[in-house]
């Protein structure tokens, strides 16, 4: 079983004090060298892990601040994530919950769709389950791909979703980059990103960022996994324990036979 974490570990879980120290360090409008080779994002993995707590914590905290504006979680309700994830009432209701909502509540968006649908072209989807449709390293991959590309409405493009309506909502974080292509025969084929502007975070910082991000939105896609895969486990038990004494139960049964 997790330790709950402390109110006051909560809280320092949420407070945004870490990323503007982060962006003492950065720098702005510096082009990085190119990487030596092609990079192969489509090899990213997310890694993410169910059982790190405070992951699944700094997650939930990353999607209300950044995500939450233009996504819902329509399955998942604040009280049940403040259960699962242990999350202290006053700082569910302090940080999360906003203003006129109900930790009872579902997880919505404050987004009319009407509005959303003038500004992007279509409404942001719902998020509860992008996990189980996509995948986790699917998700990972979209939030790390984006790259500037002035023709779009937004001026930025994905690798992972082409023509996304999404802008590049997290490229304070991690920087805008560009992407070098190169001609492959008829067809151009993604070569690798140059900085042009540093974000607020290194590159690992941004990473774990991302992998907690989707780690939460994993968790959210089935919430009731964290308590399946530890029941588990004792479950294979009980039955293991229950062949064995079904085994000597036949064995005495059957000893006069033989």
């Amino acid at each position: 079983m997790r330790k709950p974490a402390s109110s006051t570990t909560w809280i320092l879980l949420l407070g945004l004090a870490p990323w503007a120290a982060m962006a003492a360090d950065s720098t702005t409008g510096q082009a990085a060298a190119a990487p030596h080779g092609r990079v192969d994002w489509e090899s990213w993995h997310a890694h993410n892990s169910l059982k790190d707590l405070a992951s699944l914590q700094r997650g939930a905290r990353n999607f209300m601040n950044y995500c939450n504006g233009c996504h819902a979680l329509k399955y998942e309700r604040y009280q049940r994530m403040a259960n699962d994830l242990h999350i202290p009432a006053a700082a569910l209701e302090k940080d999360l919950v906003p203003p006129g909502s109900h930790p009872l509540d579902y997880i919505t968006t404050a987004m009319p769709a009407a509005d959303a649908f003038n500004w992007f072209g279509k409404v942001p989807p719902d998020l509860s389950l992008i996990t189980r449709s996509k995948g986790s390293d699917y998700v990972y991959r979209f939030l790390k791909a984006f790259y500037v590309e002035p023709s779009t409405v937004t001026g930025s493009n994905n690798l992972a979703y082409p023509s996304t309506a999404m802008p590049a909502v997290l490229s304070e974080l991690g920087g805008v980059n560009e992407a070098v292509f190169r001609q492959v025969k008829d067809a151009k084929e993604f070569d690798h990103f140059v900085n042009l502007v540093r974000g607020s975070m290194t590159d690992a910082q941004f990473d774990d960022f991302v992998r907690d991000t989707v780690n939460f939105l994993d968790y959210v896609g089935e919430p009731a996994q964290l308590e399946r895969q530890t029941m588990g486990i004792w479950v294979v038990l009980f039955l293991v324990l229950l062949t064995w004494l079904a085994w000597l139960l036949k064995k005495e049964y059957w000893k006069d036979v033989h």
